[in-house]
């Protein structure tokens, strides 16, 4: 089974694309193919962000109540 990436893998391959487009030397096909991969792995790293927020805002809501209960 192929290993999940981590979000941080996935910043590390959206800023060598950011590089690679910056340098402007690549063919049109080429850039457009790498913008494409940018835009999903924004996405894909959007939604990483999102369940982590979602996990916070849960753990805290739970710690509050446990608190507010005096356990």
């Amino acid at each position: 089974m192929a290993e999940k990436k981590k979000f941080e893998d996935y910043m590390t391959r959206l800023d060598e694309i950011v590089k690679i487009m910056e340098q402007g030397t690549e063919s049109l096909e080429n850039t457009l193919s790498l913008y494409e991969e940018g835009v999903k792995i924004s996405k894909m790293c959007n939604k990483m962000l999102d369940e982590a927020e979602q996990k916070v805002t849960i753990l805290s809501r739970d710690g509050e109540e446990q608190n507010f209960k005096g356990e």
